[in-house]
């Protein structure tokens, strides 16, 4: 972990965040961590955490947390905002964080149009293996055994 330096955190960063669309009640999360529980990211990934973002992001973290690539692993689904005990809307604070990212030069303008529709396929490739699953046992045994090998997953990390 490494150590927070107090003459480079931004003071104003939690306020530029509130302040946007989607960012409002931002500053309300107190860091229960319900969010990372529930998030199914962090279920496959486990560096991935949904209260370290916004923790860092409070603390004026500006740097850390626009160039990271946490960022940009958000799939979108909502399972935090609702569940969140304070209505923190994750998803649209994660929304404001990565249109920073783009407009202070941290990932390419095109890097939001790309992980869109890196969220529609991967919504399309599972909507199609669930459907192969039910109607072609065969050919969904293929496909999935061709993922897991081109991803290196193992079996192991399938069933958790």
């Amino acid at each position: 972990m490494e150590a927070i330096v107090l003459n480079k955190l931004d003071p104003n960063f939690k306020y530029e965040i509130a302040a946007q669309p989607g960012g409002e009640g931002f500053k309300l999360c107190f860091s229960c961590g319900t969010c990372t529980a529930t998030c199914p990211v962090a279920e496959i990934d486990e560096d991935y955490n949904p209260r370290r973002i916004i923790r860092q992001a409070l603390l004026g973290m500006r740097q850390q947390v626009l160039s990271s690539r946490s960022i940009w692993l958000c799939a979108q689904c909502f399972a935090c905002s609702v569940r969140c005990p304070q209505g923190v809307n994750f998803r649209d604070i994660i929304g404001v964080l990565r249109q920073m990212a783009v407009k202070e030069g941290y990932a390419p303008p095109e890097t939001v149009k790309d992980i869109k529709q890196i969220d529609t396929l991967s919504q399309r490739i599972r909507h199609e293996l669930i459907r192969y699953y039910f109607e072609e046992r065969e050919k969904f045994e293929q496909l999935k055994g061709m993922v897991e090998e081109e991803l290196e997953i193992t079996p192991e990390e399938v069933e958790k």
